[in-house]
């Protein structure tokens, strides 16, 4: 069983776009807008600001009081979009109940919507045209390519439908080839479709919710759950026995995680050369 190290490779990939930095004209800048205070957000906003002070990205946090209204995000949203010193902009998930976020990250423009969720830059997936992908996939098909797994041919299973995960992966897999299945809370006789997987994504937020008897001998195992119990934190696959039976495993942390953070910086540079080359 090897460990699928998401970590040393987001290491590679930050030192070689800080490089690329290095030699840029001007700095690519990322403003990153969160409402509210919400404990998670704010680590996650932390990681991206520590992420862009590392490759030499201009970093703005732009933190809204939860009260805001869709109208005074929107108005800000459209500022940054005119701005020509900004290549992407990202909103912080989730959203308070009383904003509507599919409104809020549409009125992203495409080419600086770094996190890939705009309705065009998702419909460029689909069809297979250059666009800006979502962090979390990408990342994931990036961990499996830098371990040179071949995914051509291959039956990825995917336990999960989020439009942040489960959606944008299918396509990204078809287009490299993979047949594609996805599974969710409707699923009959779950385990049956797991078991036949060679790669197993899991990406449901319930800890611990796949375990060795769900997937089959030798397949890889790729953990998206981040799942906080007793201030400790969780996958959703059993790792320590899914381990003893995959022939490759994400760790949780260490995983996907770093991976995510590694195509933000991605998606930033390539929002930057969209925008201002």
């Amino acid at each position: 069983m090897i460990i699928l190290d998401g970590k040393s490779i987001k290491n590679q990939i930050l030192d070689n776009i800080r490089l690329e930095v290095i030699k840029l004209k001007d700095k690519p800048k990322l403003v990153v807008i969160q409402v509210g205070d919400d404990p998670a957000s704010c680590v996650y906003v932390n990681q991206k600001k520590k992420m862009a002070e590392y490759v030499g990205y201009n970093f703005e946090h732009i933190n809204l009081p939860e009260s805001v209204s869709e109208d005074e995000v929107i108005k800000i949203i459209d500022k940054l979009n005119e701005e020509n010193g900004v290549d992407g902009i990202l909103v912080q998930m989730p959203l308070p109940n009383h904003l509507n976020s599919k409104i809020i990250q549409n009125r992203i423009i495409p080419s600086k919507d770094v996190d890939g969720l705009t309705d065009i830059n998702t419909g460029k997936l689909v069809h297979n045209c250059a666009s800006l992908i979502s962090c979390t996939p990408k990342g994931i098909v990036d961990l499996l390519d830098a371990y040179k797994i071949e995914i051509r041919g291959k039956h990825a299973v995917i336990v999960g439908r989020s439009d942040l995960v489960g959606k944008p992966l299918v396509n990204l897999l078809l287009n490299r080839d993979a047949t594609v299945s996805i599974c969710h809370s409707k699923t009959k006789d779950l385990s049956t479709i797991t078991k036949l997987a060679d790669i197993l994504i899991v990406a449901i937020g319930k800890k611990e919710f796949i375990d060795e008897s769900m997937i089959k001998d030798k397949s890889i195992v790729i953990d998206v759950g981040i799942n906080r119990v007793d201030n400790k934190l969780y996958g959703d696959v059993k790792f320590d026995t899914v381990s003893k039976k995959a022939s490759y495993i994400t760790p949780v942390p260490g995983g996907v995680g770093p991976m995510t953070i590694a195509e933000l910086a991605k998606n930033v540079l390539c929002a930057y050369k969209i925008n201002r080359q």
